[in-house]
Parts: C-alpha cells; structure tokens; sequence
C-alpha cells in the first residue's frame, strides 16, 4: 500500500489526516477518492512531497510504501 497524508485544510476536506490506497499511477489513485477531494488536490496551488521531497510532477507513479503529501497554500498576514 502507499499513503495519502493531507495537512492543513485538505484534511477537512478528506475528513481524516492520511489514506492507505493501492500504488499506481496519482491519477488513478485521484480517480478513487471522493470527487470533492480529488478536485482540491488537483488545485494547481497543491504542492505535493513524495517521501519528503517536493515534486513538481504530478504524473507521478506511486509505488508500495511510498508517502505522497498534498500542502495546501498557505494564507496569512
């Protein structure tokens, strides 16, 4: 299995902070999950960390025991 860890409001919209999902491809993975939350980590403002890297492709391919992070932009003032 691979892991889906959401921090900051994404884990409101996902209702938990991290999912176990079968390794493939991330658009599959996202084809999977509730459409609300796919839609919010399909926001180009997601950046996302693969095993604590950031990554900028979003093709990636997860593989079993891999760790993808989806940060959400950050507000502030």
């Amino acid at each position: 299995m691979a892991r889906l860890v959401f921090l900051g409001r994404l884990t409101d919209v996902a209702g938990c902070a991290e999912l176990e999902v079968a390794p493939g491809p991330l658009a599959t993975v996202l084809a999977g999950l509730d459409p609300a939350l796919a839609l919010a980590l399909l926001d180009e403002r997601v950046r996302i960390a693969l095993n604590g890297d950031l990554i900028a492709e979003r093709g990636v391919v997860l593989a079993a025991g891999d760790e993808l992070a989806f940060l959400p932009p950050v507000s502030g003032g």
